[in-house]
């Protein structure tokens, strides 16, 4: 019997506009350190490998702005571990506050369940606030599988990751595709011999470098999907 097609998902800049309030939370946290604020524009290019990794980025961009303005160093007051604690602790509670799903989402994960596909979600983001997001819009009975970057042993780009959502969502690696925005999407698709198509309408500033498959809308998604791995 051959195996049911699976669709994964990246969510923020794939499945979701996520960069409003990822932007405000950055902006909360430097605040509380007299820091120089970010703008959207400069969080959006911090976006895709995680929490730490987003806040990592904001207190060093920020901190070299400081220096840049004071002559003198920024002060640290708080290690990157608590700044991420605290980050996930403004953000938990407003998620969702001004993120939307991207345009045609909900149509497109209808349409797909409806022609057979499975579908889950592969995020670098906390499982927790992925699935808290996911029942927000009222998605969760779409999705065989939701997995974050604290679900397995590695995280995006690590295959690991994608390996293990193909796994809990009962598919194959050959009968599934990745849909993402950034490199550690088809990083992780093509270490794992995974299928690979690029979400144009997201937050990355270009597909992989050997091009490949893209959809430059979540409308066309189907479509494409289904010119990838045609249905038998």
């Amino acid at each position: 019997m051959v195996a049911q097609r699976l669709a994964v998902f990246d969510m923020d800049g794939t499945l979701l506009d996520s960069l409003p309030d990822l932007a405000e939370c950055c902006r909360s946290l430097l605040a509380r350190y007299a820091l120089p604020l970010l703008s959207d524009s400069d969080v959006r290019g911090m976006v895709g490998l995680g929490v730490q990794v987003l806040v990592h980025r904001a207190l060093a961009e920020s901190r070299r702005r400081y220096e840049e303005q004071e002559g003198r160093p920024a002060p640290v007051l708080v290690t990157e571990a608590e700044a991420a604690t605290e980050f996930m602790a403004l953000y938990a509670p407003r998620a969702t506050r001004l993120s939307r799903l991207f345009p045609g989402t909900e149509k497109t994960l209808q349409t797909l369940r409806a022609q057979g596909w499975l579908l889950a979600i592969c995020t670098n983001k906390p499982v927790a606030a992925a699935n808290s997001i996911v029942d927000a819009f009222g998605l969760s009975g779409l999705f065989t599988a939701i997995c974050g970057g604290d679900s397995f042993e590695g995280r995006k780009p690590d295959p690991r990751h994608l390996t293990g959502t193909i796994d809990q969502a009962g598919g194959q690696i050959a009968r599934s595709v990745m849909i993402g925005d950034m490199a550690p999407d088809w990083q992780a698709a093509e270490a794992s011999g995974c299928r690979f198509l690029y979400a144009g309408w997201g937050y990355g500033q270009q597909g992989p470098a050997g091009g490949g498959a893209v959809a430059d809308a979540m409308a066309n998604v189907p479509a494409s999907l289904n010119m990838l791995l045609p249905a038998t």
